[in-house]
């Protein structure tokens, strides 16, 4: 893991998920991209809006824009005090989600902060991101987190989707001192339905030197977004790393019951892929 991008909904504070990010990226030794996104002028406007209106949004923007640039010495000094070697800051005018999918191309991992001041820290929109950057995302909770990777709880049951955040995870799963894989019912997505046979993940894991123990969860569905999280508090596990799992029915979340309470309730970060 070299480079991890963390969104800065804020220039002015460093939030709980910036500390999280900068303390992680020295934990890895990994380099840190802090991003700020302001939203380009134009979507801001109509051409029916009263010229005087447009001019004063546009002016608006442009000095955002400036002191976001500005805050480049103020990011640096952050992340280097939280010992980070290597640090850079971006200022993007794009609306976030593409901004973030674009960055993303170039990071390993993307760091979201949950319960922000911002309208992007909401559950529903954090999940969006997770969904939409196409890239593993940590979401740290509103109160922040431990950087420390004494315990990691791995949620397992055999879908593309928890392979591919196990599969994300790695660097840090090597670098825990216990991983805990919670095994739910199996359950595999439709993309591994035909798979024979199924993925071993014991193997997998003890291929990349990563000793593990299994501890099983026998709730339903409907309940195994809890279940996932009070296992990971007895295991005092310091991170959850979780596929992220749509949903087909839209007069829902997007997003499958278990990834819907984890970015609702979950009280450490969160490794999510979708």
């Amino acid at each position: 893991m070299c480079d991890i991008l963390v969104n800065c909904e804020s220039f002015k504070h460093w939030s709980p998920a910036v500390d999280y990010a900068a303390r992680l990226a020295a934990t890895v030794e990994a380099a840190l991209t802090g991003i700020f996104v302001c939203p380009s002028p134009s979507s801001l406007v109509t051409p029916y809006e009263a010229p005087e209106l447009i001019t004063e949004l546009m002016e608006a923007s442009r000095e955002l824009e400036e002191h976001a640039s500005r805050a480049e010495a103020s990011f640096l000094a952050f992340a280097h005090e939280r010992g980070v070697t290597r640090a850079a800051w971006q200022m993007a005018e794009e609306n976030v989600p593409r901004a973030l999918e674009l960055a993303g191309n170039w990071h390993d991992l993307l760091v979201l902060g949950r319960g922000t001041q911002g309208s992007w820290g909401l559950p529903s929109a954090v999940g969006s991101l997770v969904l939409g950057t196409h890239m593993p995302c940590i979401v740290v909770p509103p109160e922040g987190a431990t950087s420390t990777l004494d315990r990691v709880a791995v949620a397992w049951n055999g879908s593309s989707e928890a392979i591919g955040a196990i599969h994300a995870a790695l660097p840090l799963l090597a670098r825990a001192r216990q991983v805990v894989v919670l095994h739910g019912q199996q359950r595999p997505s439709a993309s591994m339905s035909a798979w024979k046979p199924p993925f071993d993940l014991s193997n997998y894991l003890a291929r990349h030197a990563i000793r593990h123990e299994f501890l099983m969860l026998s709730e339903p569905d409907e309940l195994i977004g809890g279940a996932l999280l009070n296992a990971a508090a007895d295991v005092e596990a310091n991170l959850l790393v979780m596929g992220a799992y749509g949903h087909t029915r839209f007069s829902e979340w997007i997003l499958g019951g278990a990834t819907r309470t984890a970015l609702e309730k979950a009280a450490i970060p969160v490794l999510m892929r979708h």
